[in-house]
């Protein structure tokens, strides 16, 4: 059972999926679902011998393309809608053991061109407001499947993490008729201090702002609001950086480093978002290699991030670990 039920308080729906409660928690590799399934093996959700990279839809959804009825009906106060949308698991690789950062940068680019043809097809779907690509990566985080994937939810609303960011974008091009990212982007670069990497079309950044200790944003070079907007030449810089990036977060403990990885991008409401500006955000909850950074009374009662390090400090740490990045294939590597 799934629907909708809206908060008063804060103006945004909130999803209740009761039968989330049974998906799968951390099997063991034999019984994985998101492996290949062998010959004679434990059947999985991909009925293939082996893949590349695959996606399909969540069997433990929280959004449903054809939603079953609500199980309360709601008020004027209390409003409930059927959890309309859709919920898709991306799976990176055949290789249980594996994670993003370990994969080739050629297997991230793919990704991204995986990305870029769910966000494409998925805001075609009238139902869809927003397309939302995310990664949840470690224990730490909640994730219930070790084996190397992200999902991404097709929302019949604009999330209101995104809605804020939305109208904070917009007020400040209707005041200095600049857009706002481009703005954050070259005062970052004006200043050096907290960025961690940069090619031609992208920087990453721990931002002046970040809540988290080794919070880190990447901001596209150009002014564009989706994956759809990439030239050949973009998706190839992304996947290089992401790679720069991913293999640094390991590198800084020597570990596994665990994280949430969000893809920000315009609604595929129909509606004109010229202002807006693509951008990836990583929110890792480690603040030492054993100490995590949690959410407490603040942060979740109040709403303000209290952060207990410098961005300064916590890029340099990083940009420390930064190496380069080789590409397999011509055309791919940047100077």
């Amino acid at each position: 059972m799934s629907e909708l039920r809206w908060n008063p308080l804060l103006g945004e729906w909130v999803a209740t999926a009761t039968h989330r409660q049974d998906r799968t928690f951390l099997p063991p590799p034999d019984f994985c679902p998101l492996c290949p399934t062998k010959p004679g093996g434990f059947p999985t959700e991909v009925p293939e011998p082996t893949y590349d990279i695959v996606v399909f839809e969540n069997r433990f959804p929280s959004l449903r393309p054809v939603p079953p009825p609500p199980a309360i009906e709601g008020s004027e106060l209390y409003p409930v809608r059927p959890a309309e949308g859709v919920c898709e698991v991306v799976v990176y690789t055949p290789n249980h053991t594996s994670t993003l950062a370990a994969e080739p940068v050629e297997q991230i680019h793919k990704l991204i061109q995986v990305w870029t043809d769910r966000f494409r097809e998925l805001g075609k779907l009238d139902f869809v407001d927003y397309v939302f690509i995310f990664e949840n990566k470690g224990e730490a985080i909640g994730v219930t499947l070790h084996h190397p994937h992200g999902q991404i939810y097709a929302y019949p609303f604009i999330p209101p993490h995104i809605a804020r960011e939305l109208e904070q974008s917009r007020l400040h091009t209707e005041q200095t008729k600049r857009c706002l990212i481009c703005d954050i982007k070259a005062e970052e670069q004006r200043d050096g201090r907290r960025i961690v990497a940069e090619n031609e079309s992208f920087v990453a950044v721990v931002p002046f702002f970040a809540r988290w200790p080794y919070e880190v944003h990447i901001y596209s070079s150009r002014h564009l609001q989706a994956l759809t907007d990439f030239t050949g030449t973009e998706g190839r810089d992304l996947a290089s950086i992401l790679k720069g990036v991913l293999v640094a977060f390991d590198n800084l403990f020597n570990m596994s480093f665990p994280y949430m990885m969000v893809l920000h991008q315009r609604p595929t409401d129909g509606e004109a978002y010229e202002y807006y500006h693509f951008h990836i955000e990583f929110y890792p909850p480690l603040r030492t290699a054993t100490k995590l950074k949690y959410l407490a009374g603040s942060e979740t009662g109040a709403g303000m991030f209290i952060n207990d390090t410098l961005a300064e400090e916590k890029a340099r740490e990083l940009r420390q670990h930064i190496k380069p990045v080789v590409w397999a294939t011509e055309g791919g590597e940047r100077p």
